[in-house]
């Protein structure tokens, strides 16, 4: 099944299935895909599937549609395309294997099917992230210390991992070689990290910082 990509500053945000016959992408809440950037008109494009034959079309857009950086209008798009929309890459991934191959690549690969040449998964995972499978950072968790839902705790198991209210206040926390960050993704109310707004560059994660996110305040955890 096709698929989007999405990422801003090499962090992915977001992972969109594409199951509809035109899905729309812009700034505006009521897109399938919302970005929520100035430079993104509010119905800046839309992606339209006719059959195993998937189409990118620029809506009259303020700023542009690219594809592999090149303006388009309208025009076919072909695995591991790259869509670019303001400051947002987005991979097109149209191949059944590879996004097989990307599901496996979100948890740590087996001891035993490590090896020094580059599994299938790891390419995969390369490809998308540009990051090293085997360097990836300890799984963390999120601990939530307010509101009706205190004392629960998420493990961020995933790459990335979405929190908040749709149409409200959303943010991603992605798991990197690193360790972790957070960006805003969409809404009016952007994300704090120990009191300091959150906008569309990523920020470090570290142990016991406090976020607070659509009225809810939350813990980091992470012992590497």
């Amino acid at each position: 099944m096709p698929k989007l990509i999405v990422s801003i500053d090499g962090v992915v945000i977001k992972e969109v299935q594409l199951t509809k016959d035109r899905t729309t992408l812009g700034r505006r809440p009521y897109n399938d895909v919302v970005i929520d950037h100035l430079a993104v008109s509010g119905e800046h494009a839309a992606v339209l599937m006719t059959g195993n034959e998937v189409q990118l079309e620029d809506l009259n857009s303020t700023n542009g549609t690219y594809v592999n950086s090149r303006p388009i209008r309208r025009q076919v798009l072909r695995h591991n395309d790259m869509v670019e929309i303001g400051k947002y890459k987005i991979k097109f991934l149209h191949d059944a294997q590879d996004a097989s191959e990307l599901r496996v690549a979100a948890a740590p690969a087996p001891a035993a099917a490590r090896a020094d040449a580059p599994t299938p998964q790891r390419r995969a995972f390369d490809t998308v992230l540009g990051a090293d499978l085997e360097a990836i950072a300890a799984p963390a968790s999120i601990r939530v210390t307010s509101g009706s839902a205190a004392g629960r705790e998420v493990a961020l198991v995933k790459v990335v991992t979405t929190i908040g209210k749709a149409g409200v206040a959303v943010a991603a926390i992605t798991r990197r070689p690193h360790g972790y960050v957070v960006v805003h993704v969409e809404g009016a109310h952007a994300p704090l990290v120990n009191g300091i707004t959150v906008g569309t560059t990523p920020v470090d994660l570290k142990h016991g910082d406090v976020l607070q996110l659509a009225g809810t305040q939350m813990e980091f955890l992470h012992s590497p």
